[in-house]
């Protein structure tokens, strides 16, 4: 391989067939679109496919300052810049990172064993480079808080990001978040470059392209919105603290804001923090005017390293704490360890831990990093126009890259145009080629302070970003937003002690912060000392909760227990204190602040580490516009609720706002419509198959019909014999009759017990053998006829041989004179040989008919009358009972 010092190699551009061309510093700055580079590396030949990176954001400027002290801006067409990503022809995962400004310089990685680094010689011999084994690229050492050294290398550096293939890249545009990046050089770092501006321009844009690189893994694209380089003097304080740097810079970026739009701001210098610190960064700052931005030091002759920091301090911007002990299981220290690393060592970092992931999918969760979300236009990105690049641009309807490589259904590779038929190929709001219906949504709310976007049914595209205004209410009232976030203490305390903390009461607060300690302030001053705070400003100072639990969550934290007496009884204050190896190495501010925007009181947040007002007066102003039916989004306009129009919400309509797209109406009418076509077709069919089925002599629903039939039938039965056999007339109408007794006396005796006829005979009924009945001293009085009676009345007087159907009166039947004779059931006896009397007995309500005798002997038997009109089975459903 190449010694550690590096070997000479002369790189060629391949302009096509077998024409190459030797790399010069000295012509004009070759930057194609997409170009192929040959170079010799211990001893083979590797061909670096090139293609131009989308670095450079629609609207990029550069600043300088002219001697008199003013700024001077210009807005270059970069149409033709030299920053290039690529890989390496024939190894598979391999990637390249490099610009051709001047010579070509960057990063050559073929496998996670197998990495090098190419650069100009800086000889006037033309053509001239060197190559390095990446392990053997020097590196000023440095920390990133723990005190341990970054190391003297970036060997391993290969598997810092999984490689990104063309079509991932394309498709990338619908999930990757978009940060615009401005970085500022100061003015140590400006002479740091022999006060040469070009150079020093074209090492921050180079740093930028690595930082790019390194966020794609995590659906990140890093966009070059500015540049601003100190030519004459610094424009804030930068000193050898790294915390008074991070916050003077963090007040100078306000004023950025209002002429430069931008997500993030870094700050490269060229000075030496004190210890090892070589970087510092606020957490959870992404997309907020006070706290989205960082500082990191120029620590490497290879614009690599400072670009490695500055990926770390914008982690910390995303959420991104340092990876605790057994997080980073992604890389071995050996391989060079995760990002987020505390400490970084030998060598560079070349992944994000999957706790950083966690940490980063939670942020966005909770609503922050609402800015991301507005991809820009690809038609004003600075690429190079081409169609079969893989990006939309003017005069194109779509770009799915090469013909040998598109595979979108929607889209005619050759000549970038729209299939037939079809309405669109890229975007969220397209979809089988045809664009989604307006009112679909498109992004969902991301938090309490956020709002969804839908599809307007004219782009393919979801509308730009919006979320509530800042300073609306949240949390129940308990909070407002901030940067699409809702800010409470309760939820930082949640955040730093885990589920189940709780803010402490506000004297916890005034008592431990107004104290300025190390325990207790309201943050540093610009000499690195702590800063009481004053009671109006206690709760924005460090947070006080109570937890049950034994320490803060976290690396490196420790609990600050307080007691004091609130209200008659001890209370614990529990703050949070972050150590280090030094004190003034921590590149994170302190986690145990109070976030900024945190409500502080009615109409104030917590700003700069005091308490103002929250300065509603513009939200004020747009939701007097919304006339009660809304709220305000961040451009200021309504957002109205469901059954409002926009603008401002005094019409009946939609929802949604003029930016949000408009809602889809929840059509009710149409569902209600469709389940009452479906019941009106599906019950008729239904009740006509149930019919011819049963109609179906041998179906299973015939059969199970009958059997429920017959099961009823005899159900019932038995429940008419029960209710006769425990409620039945004492005296029944009977007939007498005259049988013959036969030998068979024995059978006709058993005959009479049976409450039901048996089964193998039907129609049968019990027969009582009975002595007469004595005459009644009088005649009883027939109860009132039921028009359904159970059983006939008796007769009113002398029994005719039919009854007649009179009412009488229900008056109750005396009782008999003398006592009746013994149960004929219970002791059934063959009464002597003797002619029945011809007529019924006087007042008797039986009637006698003699029957002839047989073998000499006549029996009494009791049977209904004659006016009881029962046939077939009568007898089986009113079966006779035994007299009692």
């Amino acid at each position: 391989g190449p010694p550690p010092h590096g070997e000479r190699v002369t790189p060629h551009w391949l302009l096509g067939g077998r024409t190459r061309r030797a790399v010069s510093l000295d012509e004009k700055v070759l930057a194609p679109a997409r170009a192929k580079v040959a170079v010799m590396a211990e001893g083979r030949e590797l061909i670096l496919v090139l293609e131009r990176n989308q670095l450079l954001a629609p609207g990029y400027t550069e600043t300088h300052y002219a001697a008199d002290g003013q700024p001077v801006t210009v807005a270059p067409n970069h149409t033709d810049h030299c920053y290039y990503h690529g890989h390496v022809r024939g190894y598979g995962g391999s990637w390249v990172v490099l610009s051709t400004c001047s010579g070509i310089r960057g990063l050559i990685v073929l496998s996670s064993n197998a990495s090098y680094y190419l650069k100009p010689l800086g000889t006037p011999e033309p053509g001239h480079h060197i190559i390095h084994r990446a392990e053997h690229l020097p590196i000023r050492g440095g920390t990133c808080g723990h005190g341990d050294d970054f190391g003297s290398t970036i060997a391993d550096i290969a598997q810092l990001f999984q490689p990104v293939h063309h079509r991932a890249k394309r498709d990338a545009w619908r999930t990757m978040k978009y940060m615009e990046l401005f970085i500022v050089a100061d003015h140590t770092l400006y002479r740091n470059q022999n006060l040469n501006l070009g150079l020093t321009k074209q090492r921050i844009v180079e740093i930028a392209n690595y930082v790019d690189k390194f966020y794609r893994s995590l659906n990140i694209k890093v966009a070059l919105i500015g540049l601003e380089v100190w030519t004459e003097r610094d424009q804030c304080a930068v000193t050898s603290d790294a915390n008074t740097t991070l916050w003077s810079f963090l007040q100078w970026k306000k004023a950025l804001r209002s002429r430069k739009k931008h997500d993030n701001a870094q700050l490269l210098t060229g000075k030496t923090f004190r210890g090892t610190t070589i970087g510092m960064a606020p957490l959870e700052g992404m997309c907020s005017a006070d706290n989205s931005g960082g500082v990191s030091v120029d620590h490497s002759e290879q614009p690599i390293g400072a670009a490695a920091t500055m990926a770390h301090e914008i982690g910390h911007n995303f959420g991104m704490s340092h990876d605790s002990t057994g997080c980073c299981v992604e890389a071995t220290p050996e391989q060079g360890g995760c990002v987020m690393a505390a400490a970084t060592g030998h060598p560079f970092p070349r992944v994000f831990s999957s706790c950083s992931k966690r940490q980063l999918e939670n942020y966005f969760q909770k609503g922050g990093g609402m800015c991301l979300f507005n991809l820009p236009d690809t038609k004003d990105l600075v690429v190079g126009r081409k169609c079969g690049n893989g990006f939309l641009e003017e005069g194109e309807d779509c770009d799915c890259g090469e013909v040998e490589e598109c595979t979108n259904p929607c889209c005619n590779a050759h000549n970038c145009t729209l299939k037939a038929g079809a309405q669109c190929a890229h975007g969220d709001c397209c979809q089988n080629c045809k664009l989604k219906v307006a009112g679909t949504i498109c992004r969902e709310a991301a938090g309490s302070c956020d709002l969804p976007e839908y599809c307007t049914g004219a782009s393919p595209y979801c509308p730009a970003n919006v979320y509530l205004l800042d300073g609306s209410s949240c949390a129940y009232g308990e909070a407002y937003c901030n940067n699409g976030m809702c800010m409470t203490h309760h939820q930082q305390c949640v955040q730093l002690w885990g589920p189940g903390a709780w803010p402490a009461p506000d004297a916890c607060f005034q008592d431990v912060n107004m104290a300025g300690n190390t325990y207790g302030n309201c943050g540093k001053d610009s000499q690195g000392r702590y800063v009481k705070c004053d009671k109006r400003d206690a709760m924005c100072g460090k947070i006080q909760c109570q937890s049950s639990a034994k320490k803060p969550q976290g690396t490196n934290t420790v609990s600050i227990d307080t007691t004091i007496r609130f209200n008659g009884r001890e209370v614990k204050c529990r703050g949070t204190y972050m150590y280090t190896a030094k004190d003034d190495e921590e590149d994170l501010s302190d986690p145990g602040l109070v976030m900024t925007g945190t409500k502080c009181g009615d109409g104030m947040v917590c700003k700069d580490r005091r308490c103002q007002n929250a300065s509603l007066f513009e939200l004020e102003k747009c939701i007097s516009r919304c006339n009660g039916h809304g709220v305000c989004n961040s451009n200021k306009n309504c957002h109205c609720d469901a059954g409002w129009a926009p603008p401002y919400c005094e019409k009946p309509g939609l929802g949604g706002s003029v930016d949000s797209g408009p809602v889809q109406r929840d059509n009710h009418e149409a569902i209600l419509l469709t389940l009452l076509l479906i019941f009106l077709l599906f019950l008729p069919a239904l009740i006509m198959s149930i019919y011819f089925w049963y109609r179906r002599e041998n179906s299973l629903l015939n059969k199970w019909i009958k059997e429920m039939r017959r099961r009823s039938q005899e159900t019932y039965r038995n429940k008419t014999i029960s209710r006769k056999s425990t409620g039945g007339h004492p005296k029944a109408a009977f007939t007498l009759r005259n049988i013959s007794t036969s030998s068979h006396t024995n059978k006709a005796t058993r005959a009479a017990f049976p409450l039901k006829p048996s089964a193998h005979q039907p129609g049968s009924q019990p027969v009582n053998i009975v002595h007469p009945l004595r005459p009644s001293p009088h005649s009883i009085p027939l109860r009132p006829r039921d028009p359904k009676p159970a059983r006939p009345p008796p007769p009113v007087s002398k029994s005719p041989m039919v009854p007649t159907k009179t009412v009488v009166s229900q008056a109750k039947l005396p009782p008999p004179k003398k006592p009746l004779p013994c149960s004929p059931v219970r002791t059934p006896l063959v009464v002597p040989k003797h002619q029945p009397p011809r007529r019924p007995l006087p007042g008797s309500p039986l009637l006698a008919k003699e029957l002839p005798p047989a073998h000499g002997q006549t029996l009494l038997v009791m049977v209904p009358p004659t006016n009881f009109k029962v046939s077939g089975t009568s007898a089986m459903n009113h079966p006779t009972r035994p007299l009692k």
